[in-house]
């Protein structure tokens, strides 16, 4: 009796409302109405209108179809930048060095989180030019190489949610068939080539780091440039090469056992 009297000393009915909401919408597909939310809790669908109407706000939970509720990857996201991400970093690192050796070119490591695709580790290219994208930045997942990766290689509902988040963040855009046409073609093919749309001169080569199911877990990319007066570098058909070995050994360390073309 005492033991349960102290379990309720500090009890936060609304938290628990909340987190009541995160738990259900984690395990099913398709989100839920209100009124299916309030059945499977057994509560009447007025006690969540608020809690729901801040979660939407606060980016856990996005609203689908007109009135479905549908968890976002932001837990997700959240995790992402803790213990996990620091292994994958740890494990990168030294791919990311020979990368960089071999191609003589920059290279970056991003993740998707929180609406945006993230650049988490990057590597200088190895003699006087290199283009380097900061770790931190923030960088587009429509127009980018990396955001390509990154939505081409997840399932179509997950790629919904991506792109809900970061339009939640953004202006909003037209996607265009021709988009989601580009996103499956980078998946065939197996990476992303595409000239810069930020930067002259510059081409993203972009190919995805698996997990143990097949899907991205973080893009690898290399903003490649031209070197003109070193005839000996890589052409982009190697430097391809290099970045698509590198990303499967990546994908090998993090659990996957899909083959990743070569």
């Amino acid at each position: 009796m005492a033991e349960e009297e102290d379990g309720d000393r500090y009890r936060a009915p609304a938290l628990d409302k909340g987190l009541d909401i995160l738990e259900l919408l984690s395990s099913v597909d398709g989100g839920l109405t209100q009124a299916e939310i309030a059945k499977r809790l057994d509560r009447s669908p007025n006690e969540f209108y608020r809690m729901l109407d801040r979660l939407v706000r606060r980016g856990y939970v996005t609203k689908i179809d007109g009135d479905r509720y549908s968890l976002t990857l932001k837990l997700f996201g959240l995790a992402q930048l803790h213990a996990p991400v620091r292994r994958l970093v740890s494990y990168a690192t030294p791919i990311m060095r020979e990368l960089a050796e071999t191609s003589w070119q920059a290279n970056q490591l991003v993740v998707f989180d929180r609406g945006a695709a993230v650049v988490i580790a990057q590597q200088e290219a190895p003699r006087y030019w290199g283009i380097s994208i900061r770790v931190g930045s923030h960088i587009s997942l429509f127009d980018t190489g990396s955001g390509h990766v990154l939505l081409a290689f997840r399932s179509p509902e997950e790629r919904k949610m991506m792109i809900a988040e970061h339009l939640q963040s953004t202006e909003q855009l037209n996607l265009t068939p021709e988009f989601f046409a580009r996103l499956d073609q980078v998946r065939d093919r197996g990476y992303e080539m595409m000239a810069s749309l930020q930067t002259a001169g510059v081409y993203n080569l972009s190919t995805p780091v698996l997990g143990p199911d097949g899907r991205a877990i973080a893009a690898l990319t290399i903003p490649y440039i031209t070197l003109v007066n070193a005839p000996t570098a890589p052409d982009i058909t190697l430097t391809i090469r290099h970045l698509q070995d590198a990303a499967a050994r990546l994908s090998q360390l993090a659990g996957s056992d899909v083959p990743q073309s070569s």
